[in-house]
């Protein structure tokens, strides 16, 4: 499934168009995000029945304050806490769906469970294919897990699925083998994962493998662009790119 245009002209909101008041991954942040025309880029955790929320990291101290692992937690008792202060509770992904109902694109990121990208990727993919049966509206999904990326391919070849990818740099990625890092740092699982795009990495655009895979017609989106001046630079490789902390151009 190739990735439609509109993934190519509509910058995405990294986490939702959030700042003060705002919080990342929130259902306010979709709404600015849509309000200002934006698509949204969203990341993917599974509560302790396997529920997909929407929500970045795996321990929930930064973003509500109390300590605790998503995974070890009910929907519910996810949903009854606070986001930064604010009244913005975490949202499951059928809540994000349902608020955005197809009027901008979504861009998912499904967070590696295997903890070590491989393939212990558990039931995570399963639940957001689930989620996203029937949904009506542009969407792609991604991770840095090829193995994921592949496992959702296979349930739902109908949505655009690519890597999420990086230069994997040993002190970004302590726990990866030399050997995984350098594999992952070439892209080398992109064919077999059915995949049909990559979001790279903002500091390494000079991968030669990026202009590999650009010569073969493959859209190249770019994380995480935080002013201006880095979008002007992004865009002489990036087809398009997420961003926060300023308003990208159209």
């Amino acid at each position: 499934m190739a990735l439609p245009p509109v993934f190519l002209t509509t910058p995405f909101a990294h986490r939702g168009l959030h700042g003060p008041g705002v919080p990342e991954n929130s259902l306010a942040a979709a709404q600015a995000a849509m309000d200002a025309g934006y698509g949204i880029e969203l990341d993917i955790q599974p509560a302790r029945d396997g529920t997909p929320m929407v929500f970045h990291d795996y321990d929930l101290a930064r973003l509500t304050g109390a300590p605790g692992l998503v995974t070890d937690f009910a929907p519910d008792a996810l949903a009854a806490r606070r986001l930064l202060g604010t009244d913005n509770p975490i949202p499951t992904l059928r809540q994000f769906l349902d608020l955005v109902a197809g009027r901008v694109p979504l861009l998912v990121e499904i967070k590696d469970q295997d903890m070590s990208l491989g393939p212990n990727v558990g039931l995570l993919h399963k639940a957001v294919a689930a989620a996203l049966q029937g949904y009506d509206g542009p969407v792609a999904v991604m991770s840095f897990n090829p193995h994921v990326v592949a496992g959702f391919h296979k349930l739902a070849p109908e949505i655009p699925v690519g890597l999420t990818t990086c230069g994997y740099a040993e002190q970004d990625w302590p726990g990866l083998p030399e050997e995984t890092r350098s594999h992952l740092a070439g892209i080398n699982d992109f064919n077999e994962t059915g995949a049909c795009f990559v979001s790279h990495d903002k500091t390494d655009l000079a991968n030669p493998r990026l202009d590999a895979l650009k010569a073969q017609g493959v859209p190249i989106l770019c994380w995480t662009i935080r002013s201006a001046g880095e979008e002007a630079l992004a865009r002489r490789v990036a087809d398009n790119i997420t961003f926060e902390g300023y308003r990208a151009a159209f």
